[in-house]
């Protein structure tokens, strides 16, 4: 070999690396994100993409996001869930909700799941242990059953001397496990608190209207909403009805008492979906989905609309608003 000949070799070599490490640097990350919701609330979403972004990933330059929003129909998610496998994304999003999660998993048992924002993953069958989730799915829980007594507890101290409450359920939203679990906890805060409660059942958006009259009709003092994605997509609907038949209520989420509802109380949604993003993150640079523990919230939020609680004729306890986290004026 002449000495071009070795020139030329060593600079091949000395390229090699940087050819390599071009090539990494240009791989873009492909996200599926699944849902049935996204119209409802912008902002667990965005709280998803600024997340990612925090983590140095920019659509449109590393990062595509394959979204696929069911829009409320359940029915299309696994038509939705089939699609992003057929694209062969790095991971699928599938937020909010137990459904959307086992939609997920029945679409592929390999491709990394990841889900934001499920009630109880371990009930629902989403995961066999929050430590270790075990096969291709991990995520975050919203914590369901453990909080539907808090929010009774905190409706009686809103509205003092209420003693029938009604409680309003989508049997099957969440897995019978869960649901059985919700109504066994709402079942001993009714002891716990000296409260009647009225269980109302509403399977579709045609159900809603019945069910307050139901409500009224037993003469209920107030009202709590288990979680639900319909629930969540109607929550303007529920709030105005509220409104009409004077129910003060207690929601699952902050989009209700926005939208004129008394109060709310669980996890914030947006850190819930920040959070999804890091777990998105470890997947990208080789974590197994089965090694990465469920993560539960950490942050709670109180939300109360003192509008609201005036139109009621109701007064807060100084009591209850030093925990809320944010008052609507």
């Amino acid at each position: 070999m002449d000495r071009r000949d070795t020139v030329l070799a060593l600079l091949a070599l000395g390229a090699a690396p940087l050819a390599a490490e071009a090539q990494q640097a240009a791989k873009i990350a492909r996200i599926g994100y699944l849902t049935s919701s996204q119209g409802v609330n912008p902002h667990p979403p965005e709280a998803f993409r600024q997340g990612l972004r925090d983590l140095g990933y920019v659509e449109g330059r590393n990062l595509v996001i394959e979204y696929r929003d069911a829009e409320g129909n359940a029915d299309r998610l696994p038509a939705l869930a089939a699609e992003l496998v057929a694209l062969k994304v790095d991971v699928i999003v599938a937020a909010p909700g137990t459904r959307a999660a086992l939609t997920a998993m029945q679409a592929t048992r390999t491709l990394p799941i990841v889900f934001a924002s499920v009630a109880d993953p371990v009930a629902s069958g989403v995961v066999t242990s929050l430590a270790r989730p075990g096969g291709n799915v991990t995520g975050l829980s919203s914590l369901g059953p453990e909080l539907v007594g808090k929010r009774l507890e905190l409706l009686t101290q809103a509205v003092p001397g209420v003693s029938r409450v009604a409680v309003l359920w989508f049997p099957g939203a969440l897995g019978e496990r869960t649901d059985k679990d919700m109504l066994k906890e709402a079942e001993a805060a009714e002891r716990a608190l000296g409260l009647r409660l009225q269980v109302v059942e509403a399977r579709g958006p045609a159900d809603i209207d019945r069910a307050f009259l139901d409500m009224t009709r037993a003469h209920a003092g107030a009202l709590t909403v288990l979680p639900s994605n319909l629930f969540l997509r109607e929550h303007r609907r529920l709030v105005d009805l509220a409104a009409k038949n004077r129910l003060p209520a207690v929601y699952t989420s902050r989009e209700y008492v926005d939208a004129g509802g008394l109060m709310s109380y669980g996890p914030n949604g947006a850190d819930l979906f920040r959070r999804a993003a890091t777990y998105v993150d470890k997947i990208l640079k080789g974590a197994k989905p089965g090694d990465l523990p469920v993560e539960q919230p950490t942050k709670f939020e109180l939300v109360i609309n003192l509008k609201t609680a005036k139109a009621l004729g109701l007064t807060i306890p100084q009591s209850v608003l030093a925990h809320a986290y944010e008052v609507i004026q």
